[in-house]
């Protein structure tokens, strides 16, 4: 194992590594601006590691207008460089919590980096856990953090940790000797590392399973002169993480009306995912998603003599069309299931919490406001034009990323 990630293999060795983060978190102070100053040299340098899947969008959060963006939201102008807030007689500043864990999912490369940055910026330490088939990818992303973090001022607070998801007793000892956890991943994951013997005092933030859906009126899809590019927005929210993020959407709604065919939009985002397949070509398929996707498509046509479904030979990219107001269970594997509905706000009255991120291509601005009040009321958390539905920043799933994990202290002078 390399000297970046360390191969952790008893309780003993958490406990010491966790106890040197606290010190060090406890002794050295660290404004939010001299973590964004390193930060943003890392995204210029992660430049040439596009052919990992998510770099791009992990660029592009690191960048310093983005980070300063989100701590003077979450925290205040003064907070960039560790100040105290005034507030009438007394004063508030931010403290770190400790230690933070980081207990991200096993199948996004970039998260445990990602979720990382959020505790730094609190100036906290930080216990990454590792998943053994991100190491190598991670490796290279954090060797081009060594490279511009030349005093080891952020990685003397990061300790990446590798060990198999069935040592328990490592877990434990890991969630026993932080103070705040963050915590990604699918429901089995989540419910397990969420019943690990935390302290009573360790604050817990979760990111579990969600799913995203589109949207889109006939006002917006049914015009031939916007068509493509709508289409090429909504191919390239499929394709990043291989729809295997939160944000990635499986359905589309489309709502009917001025006599326009849904199947001549699936024939122009047809168009739309073949281009972008051969800019962003799958390079491997695991037989498993091969095996379901070849078995959503059988399974769909064989559903309803009103189905249709467009595909290459090759499990590349799957459309499915057809018509009702229920999400279908997510395939995966840049499988997007097109439903022509007749009433949008309908569709939103069904969600349930489960749906994160709405994409939406809405022509009438008092239209989108209708299906924006309802689809908050009904527990989606971001709402957002059809091809930023990865474009993400503060609140993450309806919760701030960098306040949880730091100490609002108060100071009542006399």
């Amino acid at each position: 194992m390399s000297g970046l990630i360390q191969c952790i293999d008893s309780p003993d060795t958490m406990v010491c590594a966790t106890r040197r983060l606290r010190e060090i978190a406890q002794q050295k102070a660290l404004a939010p601006q001299a973590v964004i100053e390193i930060l943003d040299q890392w995204s210029a340098a992660l430049e040439g590691l596009n052919d990992i899947p998510g770099v791009a969008f992990l660029r592009l959060w690191l960048r310093r207008g983005n980070l300063e963006s989100i701590v003077l939201r979450e925290l205040g102008a003064n907070a960039l460089h560790g100040e105290w807030r005034e507030e009438g007689r007394a004063r508030l500043r931010a403290f770190p919590l400790g230690v933070v864990g980081h207990w991200s999912a096993g199948n996004i490369a970039i998260q445990p980096l990602l979720s990382l940055t959020c505790a730094l910026l609190g100036g906290n330490g930080c216990m990454v856990r590792v998943a053994g088939r991100l190491v190598a990818i991670t490796q290279r992303m954090l060797e081009k953090l060594q490279a511009v973090d030349s005093g080891a001022v952020l990685l003397e607070r990061v300790v990446m940790a590798s060990f198999d998801h069935t040592r328990m007793d490592l877990h434990g000892a890991m969630a026993k000797t932080v103070d705040g956890a963050m915590i990604w991943g699918g429901a089995e994951a989540v419910s397990q590392v969420r019943a690990l013997p935390f302290s009573p005092w360790a604050r817990v933030l979760v990111f579990g399973p969600r799913l995203s859906a589109a949207a889109m009126d006939a006002e917006t899809w049914g015009d031939p002169g916007e068509r493509s590019a709508w289409c090429r927005r909504l191919a390239r929210d499929v394709w990043q993480f291989d729809q295997q993020a939160c944000s990635s959407p499986h359905t589309l709604f489309l709502e009917r009306g001025g006599g326009c065919d849904p199947s001549e939009f699936v024939a122009a985002l047809r168009h739309a995912f073949d281009e972008e397949n051969r800019q962003h070509p799958r390079l491997q398929i695991e037989t498993a998603l091969t095996s379901a996707i070849c078995l959503v498509r059988a399974s769909w046509l064989l559903a309803h003599a009103g189905n249709r479904a467009v595909f290459p030979p090759s499990p590349d990219w799957t459309i499915l069309l057809g018509a009702g107001e229920d999400m279908p269970y997510p395939t995966q594997g840049r499988t997007l299931t097109v439903l022509a509905v007749d009433d949008l706000l309908k569709v939103v009255s069904k969600f349930d919490g489960t749906l994160q991120t709405l994409g939406l291509g809405i022509r009438d601005a008092q239209k989108e406001e209708r299906l924006a009040q309802a689809a908050g009321r009904h527990g989606v958390d971001r709402i957002v034009k059809l091809g930023r539905m990865h474009v993400f920043s503060s609140p993450w799933d309806g919760t701030e990323l960098i306040r949880p994990m730091v100490r609002l202290v108060r100071h009542v002078r006399g």
